[in-house]
């Protein structure tokens, strides 16, 4: 290569995304021949099945090679390539862009009611009942107060290490479906969640330390894409991320929720934890579609006066300069359903609250407790979509100081779902 010259990935930067040419060239530094790199390939629409079947041989061609499968919510297809079946590919027709499957981390008490659940629950009696909410996580541990006095985990899907029985090696995911859904069946009632008589769908796709990849996040998104009617899943809570370096438009995460969302799914997905600093919205938070969740500080009281948005919630606006997040929920200091023997319990010990529970802080909790208020909502008015359900939040939310995005009330935002059912239920007319 010539002085000045760039390298091939640095001429194809409109088919790479910017992490994946940095990591070609971290590849060609070290000058490992037979190296790889997890990438998601994204194909271009209208795509005749010749031409992608084409891409598929190419991608199997090479003895490093290895195509793991199809991404169908993102017209793609994901495995380990060779940096030179990568440049292959730049050229292909039928290839649109090449992302790389980069790393995705994992990011009750009074909590619930600051906000006004336990108000809307005790006076109104919604509960999330007859709601399914999709936890895609970490997995979900058999805790009793998601299986007692009735098992409400529907179904549980391990797209890491592919068991069958309900498990959580970490603990995150198990902390964020009791923060959804948990009724404090072990606590007699203390730790009790927005939506406690909701159902639950659990899919496992990060790892015992907490991480996975894009590709594997995106599958459990499909999966419950394509489940929807068989377990009336309304409701998707996602409390990870990865940092985001281009458009949502691009971001195939981004593309995944969007099109959950318009299957008629709730997305609700965390902010990061990467505040106070501007610009830290992760991805699929960065979303303009979807609702994002920050995280509020209750102090560990039920009056509002003194809530306040969490230092470390993330802030907008996103790489796209738009406005995130949406609203905000308690993610401070939350108790919530402990896995026994995970790695959470392992590194904090200190965090631990009696034998069955753990705190823990972070739009990780702010956001299932966002996905158990939109549960009563469902419950309360069943016919809302998920536009209707953000419109709600949103306009319904108290001002937090120095911010478009307001604090859930969960009072107010039920009434308004009620409200619509005079123009939404369906009539049968007489004949």
């Amino acid at each position: 290569m010539g002085k000045g010259q760039k390298a091939w990935f640095e001429q194809a930067a409109h088919s790479l995304d910017p992490v994946l040419i940095h990591e070609l060239r971290r590849l060609r530094e070290h000058d490992d021949d037979k190296a790889t790199v997890p990438v998601i390939i994204r194909l271009k629409k209208d795509l005749e099945d010749e031409k992608k079947e084409h891409v598929f041989q190419l991608c199997q061609e090479g003895e490093c090679n290895a195509v793991h499968g199809e991404l169908e919510l993102v017209r793609g297809l994901y495995g380990n390539l060779h940096p030179e079946t990568i440049r292959q590919l730049v050229e292909h027709e039928a290839v649109d862009r090449i992302f790389h499957d980069r790393e995705v981390r994992a990011f009750l008490d009074v909590a619930t009611r600051s906000i006004g659940s336990r108000d809307v629950q005790a006076k109104l009696e919604y509960t999330g009942k007859g709601v399914t909410i999709a936890i895609v996580d970490t997995g979900i541990y058999p805790h009793a107060d998601l299986t007692r006095p009735k098992n409400r985990i529907l179904k549980f899907v391990d797209l890491v290490n592919g068991k069958s029985e309900p498990y959580d090696d970490q603990g995150h995911g198990t902390h964020c479906a009791g923060d959804a859904a948990g009724n404090g069946y072990q606590s007699e009632g203390l730790y009790a969640s927005p939506a406690p008589d909701a159902n639950l769908v659990g899919i496992k796709v990060l790892d015992e330390n907490g991480s996975g990849q894009m590709s594997t996040v995106i599958r459990g998104i499909e999966w419950c894409v394509k489940n929807k009617q068989k377990y009336n899943i309304r409701v998707i809570s996602l409390s990870l991320g990865a940092p985001a370096f281009e458009s949502y438009r691009d971001d195939p995460v981004a593309q995944a929720v969007e099109k959950a969302w318009h299957n008629g799914i709730v997305v609700c997905a965390a902010a990061g934890n990467e505040g106070p600093y501007p610009m830290t919205i992760s991805t699929p938070g960065l979303d303009p579609v979807i609702i994002t969740v920050g995280a509020a500080d209750d102090h560990n009281t039920v009056t509002r006066g003194d809530d306040e948005k969490a230092s470390y919630s993330s802030r907008g606006p996103t790489i796209d300069m738009l406005v995130k997040p949406d609203v905000y929920a308690p993610g401070t200091d939350i108790v919530s359903l402990s896995a026994p023997g995970s790695q959470l319990e392992k590194q904090l010990p200190e965090n631990r609250v009696g034998e069955h529970y753990i705190r823990l802080s972070g739009t990780s909790m702010a956001t299932p407790i966002c996905a158990g208020v939109v549960a009563q909502l469902l419950e309360a008015n069943p016919y809302l979509s998920p536009n209707d359900v953000k419109s709600i939040l949103m306009s319904t939310s108290q001002e937090m100081s120095g911010d478009q995005a307001g604090y859930l009330d969960v009072r107010k935002a039920v009434a308004l779902a009620k409200k619509y059912l005079a123009f939404q239920k369906p009539t049968v007319s007489r004949m």
